[in-house]
């Protein structure tokens, strides 16, 4: 793509918008015209303000930047930053992370909203619609046609939340070892916790987690493997799954409900690694959950980027939105997606 020219440059296409999908894994960017023609995009590391900070987070951001317009570009990049972030569960993230964008000069004006609202509509063909993203964690917001919107605090256990790859995994593991020590009952997950971590036994892969010689993160890799043992039969793992997706379901219904919306026909979009593997058992589940209780919402699990969610969004906040500049945007991450 041509690379633009800043908002206060000289010649080249102006740049209206700077949208951003930061996730834990990766920082995807794209500079937007005001007609929704992208520009340019680029991606740099994961965006991590809760554990490396708002000011290391933001220079993950500013690499994103350079990398889709050159290493030389300065701010402000845009007239306008739809930022769309992991990290920002709270209002008072989403206010921090905000003053630390307009800080640095990256837009003129900026929004900031939690990264599952561009899953959301990257996947809807609506401004309004819910998402339920089930990938390390477990999230879920809805938005209504006024738009109001329902979310949660998806802090983890101490909020509630149950499942997600890490969660799923960690269950599995506690599951195993009640198996190996008598404590429980027989299930095909002590394999599956041997297997993957190529231990002798359960315990093993507990003092690896307790004393640091393996790390948490590798517990989200027990998941395929759980589904498959849940395929086959294993009372155990088909409980784990039953109830994730009963939390899949939960999530996203009483985000409607709570905006008065199961009686409105929209979509639920389903994002994260757990759900776009396309389990049969687990999205059956799904499907059945959905069915019984907003039997008026379509289910989609998207292929668009979350960041072409952010550039819609970010020009609906314009009010450069419409039929032909989201037709432009749809095309522009069909053909090229960041990354």
């Amino acid at each position: 793509m041509t690379a633009p020219r800043a908002v206060d440059g000289g010649g080249g296409t102006a740049v209206a918008l700077l949208a951003v999908d930061g996730g834990n894994s990766k920082t995807a960017v794209a500079l937007v015209a005001g007609d929704g023609t992208v520009l340019a995009t680029g991606t740099g590391g994961g965006f991590l303000p809760q554990s490396h900070g708002v000011p290391a987070a933001m220079d993950v951001l500013l690499d994103a930047v350079r990398r889709a317009i050159g290493p030389g570009a300065q701010p402000p990049f845009a007239g306008h930053v739809a930022a769309y972030l992991a990290g920002a569960d709270l209002p008072v993230e989403e206010d921090a992370l905000r003053a630390e964008i307009l800080a640095r000069g990256y837009g003129r004006t900026a929004v900031v909203g939690n990264d599952t609202f561009a899953l959301m509509r990257a996947g809807t063909s609506r401004p309004y619609g819910a998402a339920v993203v089930c990938g390390a964690g477990i999230n879920a917001v809805a938005v209504a046609p006024d738009g109001r919107t329902a979310r949660f605090p998806a802090l983890g256990r101490i909020s509630g939340d149950w499942g997600g790859g890490l969660g799923l995994g960690e269950e599995a593991l506690w599951h195993a070892v009640r198996a190996e020590d008598g404590r429980g009952p027989g299930t095909a997950l002590l394999g599956v916790v041997r297997d993957a971590f190529g231990t002798r036994t359960a315990e093993e892969v507990v003092l690896g987690l307790h004393f640091g010689s393996l790390p948490h993160g590798r517990l989200a890799g027990l998941v395929p493997p759980l589904l498959a043992a849940a395929a086959s039969g294993d009372a155990v793992a088909r409980s784990l799954v039953e109830r994730q997706a009963e939390e899949i379901t939960v999530m996203g219904v009483t985000a409607l409900r709570r905006l008065g919306m199961l009686d409105t026909p929209c979509e639920v979009v389903l994002g994260g690694g757990v759900l776009a593997a396309g389990d049969p058992l687990l999205n059956g589940l799904v499907e059945r959950g959905y069915a019984g209780r907003a039997p008026l919402a379509e289910l989609v699990v998207t292929t668009a980027p979350p960041i072409a969610g952010a550039v819609l969004l970010g020009l609906e906040q314009l009010g450069l939105g419409g039929p032909a500049a989201e037709a432009r945007v749809r095309a522009a991450f069909t053909t090229a997606p960041p990354g």
